[in-house]
């Protein structure tokens, strides 16, 4: 779309004396109607039944999600209460499932903002953990009889009909994890283009499917998806329809914008219009990287569009929070798992010679060095070995993995693959050297090979578990594995540590990055 030019005689010309505005010539009226054109919204307009089928919004289901929540947790929880004689088992049951629901909406499970991920089964794991450790605070101030086990018995029902929802909810369509699947197309300069649809087929753990793309300029596109279409280098007047084009021949419901250049606002004002007119979602996509949506808070001033950055949790009652769920944590899996590791340190001890434990010197929070405990899954000289394997070390970074790892005992390999090897670093936990959920902690001379943005890591307690130990563990490279990291110290919160953790399970289970 040009430019017009308008002289501002034409637009508010002298009125005369009876306020009756001077008669407008035909150069007058068609640069009018110039104006007018740049200004209208242009729009397609589309039967309902060409229309992309789109996922439904969780708007349109919110009703039932929060009734299924609710009454699969209150009623059982009642029932349970009321069959062992529990004092006030109505009023009770009501205040757990108010508690549910509520730890549901916060961790966005209801939210009818594009798109609502529900969690699946380890979000909803992670959610009923949040809510026993809720609950646990709740009891202890108020100091009621309740019995403890029973009150958690009570809340397993609604823990198992809230993962059979969440799997039944995901069955229809096109899914990822268990939930519906968003198909994009995305539009922009070609260079952004790449980088994002790159970056979204490299992971799996969103709802973004690439469906095809639409860029802009003649520059050809290094990743392979389908271009239906392309955009001037200029705002046009077929922008949306190329677009809108491009989206109903490949089903996709949502379109992906990477701002740019080419791509500014007075482009992007347009193409709104239309999309949203024609039933499509737009998403634009954020320079921002590393942030996490709870940490961003959107304002206006002036016209402008403002995106303020929470500082990371440093301070405050989420740091005394996590201190207090490891030290339990750890004390309580000790507890529980005593047997195991019984069990576990004689078949370490009898299948090689040398000792029981493994330990080692690592680096924790700001560099301070500790000695973590590991089962001994390696022959008794594994560490003057190494130098031999230098050369077969399959990592870029400063971090040594191999494969097949020729030190690695036969009781080593199942150990590692299950992660039960790392189960004595709750010992650390409960010294305070380390979290249950943190960045790997990492050796002397890794350390010492950091670069400026690597040794951010440092900042906080290393973990026993982490992002990277669900997303590939050592399947991850180096620079993969760095990026979870940095995300995890700068965006973790407690609700984020028990997701963590309940996926952990699901990770270890697997096996897949495990050697």
């Amino acid at each position: 779309m040009g430019h017009v030019e308008i002289p501002e005689s034409d637009i508010s010309g002298p009125v005369g004396l009876a306020g009756a505005p001077r008669p407008r010539t035909a150069a007058s009226r068609n640069r009018t109607a110039a104006l007018e054109q740049l200004w209208r919204a242009p729009t397609a307009q589309r039967d309902d039944a060409d229309r992309p089928r789109t996922a439904k919004t969780p708007g349109r289901r919110l009703p039932f999600l929060v009734l299924t929540d609710a009454l699969g947790l209150g009623v059982p929880a009642w029932l349970v209460l009321s069959a062992d004689d529990q004092p006030r088992p109505l009023i009770i049951g009501a205040l757990m499932t108010l508690v549910w629901t509520g730890v549901r909406l916060a961790r966005g499970r209801y939210t009818d903002r594009l798109p609502a991920d529900s969690g699946g089964a380890s979000g909803a794991v992670g959610d009923w953990l949040v809510l026993v450790g809720l609950l646990a605070v709740l009891c202890a101030a108020a100091g009621g009889s309740l019995d403890p086990a029973t009150a958690v018995l009570a809340l397993v029902p609604g823990l198992a009909v809230t993962v059979l929802a969440s799997g039944l909810r995901g069955r229809p369509g096109s899914t990822r994890h268990g939930q519906a699947s968003r198909r994009v197309l995305v539009v922009g300069a070609a260079s952004g283009v790449d980088q994002a649809v790159t970056l979204l087929n490299s992971r799996t753990d969103h709802l973004y499917t690439v469906a095809a793309a639409v860029p802009v300029g003649p520059a050809q596109l290094s990743c392979d998806t389908p271009v239906p279409g392309r955009l001037a280098p200029e705002p046009a007047d077929d922008d949306v329809s190329t677009v809108l084009g491009s989206a109903f021949a490949h089903d996709a419901d949502l379109v992906l914008v990477v701002p740019g250049p080419q791509f500014g606002d007075e482009r992007l004002r347009p193409l709104s219009w239309g999309l949203h007119d024609s039933g499509l979602a737009l998403c634009v996509l954020s320079e921002l990287s590393g942030v996490a949506a709870s940490r961003v808070r959107p304002s206006d001033a002036a016209g402008l569009t403002l995106l303020h950055i929470a500082p990371p949790l440093r301070h405050g009652p989420q740091p005394w929070l996590k201190t207090v769920v490891d030290r339990c944590g750890a004390a309580l899996g000790l507890l529980v798992l005593a047997p195991l590791l019984f069990v576990v340190a004689l078949a370490v001890r009898f299948s090689s010679p040398g000792p029981v434990f493994h330990r080692q010197i690592r680096h924790g929070r700001h560099s301070r060095p500790f000695t973590m405990w590991k089962f001994r899954t390696m022959v008794a000289d594994a560490e003057t070995r190494k130098a031999q394997l230098t050369g077969a070390n399959e990592s870029e970074g400063p971090m040594f993995k191999m494969r097949r790892d020729p030190r690695v005992t036969r009781i080593g390999h199942a150990l590692r693959r299950t992660s039960i090897d790392e189960l004595p670093q709750l010992l650390n936990v409960l010294r305070g050297d380390m979290s249950l959920v943190g960045p790997r902690p990492p050796l002397p001379e890794e350390v010492s090979r950091y670069d400026e943005r690597e040794r951010r890591r440092l900042a906080v307690k290393p973990g026993l578990t982490g992002l990277w130990q669900v997303s590939g563990r050592s399947d991850l490279s180096w620079q993969e594995t760095v990026s979870l990291d940095l995300w995890y110290v700068d965006n973790w919160s407690v609700v984020t540590d028990m997701g963590l953790l309940a996926r952990t399970v699901r990770a270890v289970t697997d096996g897949r990055g495990a050697y």
